[in-house]
């Protein structure tokens, strides 16, 4: 049996080592410029109607709260706390979802660890 030199299997005899870890460096640097533009967004939600809105920008971060005149009645604390806790939720997941798509960009989609 012949002896394999050098690459991958299944990775042809064109792709050196030299070669790929050139096109890993090239999305490194793609998925930090990626990530920075991210973190540069903001994301808005609102629930209830518009009685509680949260902004989070791209780092996870919230920026904002803001709570309807209205919902503050001592009496009803439950349904305000219910509202803040969907609201940050939502904004949470609305953030993760749009951090996850602009790497999806970069990556074409390959699933790597910790991304």
């Amino acid at each position: 049996m012949a002896k394999r030199r050098g690459g991958f299997p299944g990775m042809g005899g064109g792709m050196n080592m030299q070669g790929m870890m050139k096109q890993v460096q090239k999305m490194q640097e793609e998925m930090l410029k990626a990530q920075e533009e991210a973190e540069k967004q903001e994301f808005d939600v609102s629930v209830g109607g518009g009685a509680v809105k949260v902004r989070m920008n791209g780092k996870k971060e919230l920026l904002e709260v803001k709570i309807e005149e209205d919902l503050l009645n001592p009496d009803d604390v439950d349904m305000l706390e219910d509202l803040i806790l969907a609201a940050v939720n939502e904004v949470y997941r609305k953030t993760e979802a749009a951090i996850a798509s602009s790497m999806e960009k970069v990556t074409g989609g390959l699933n790597i660890p910790g991304l």
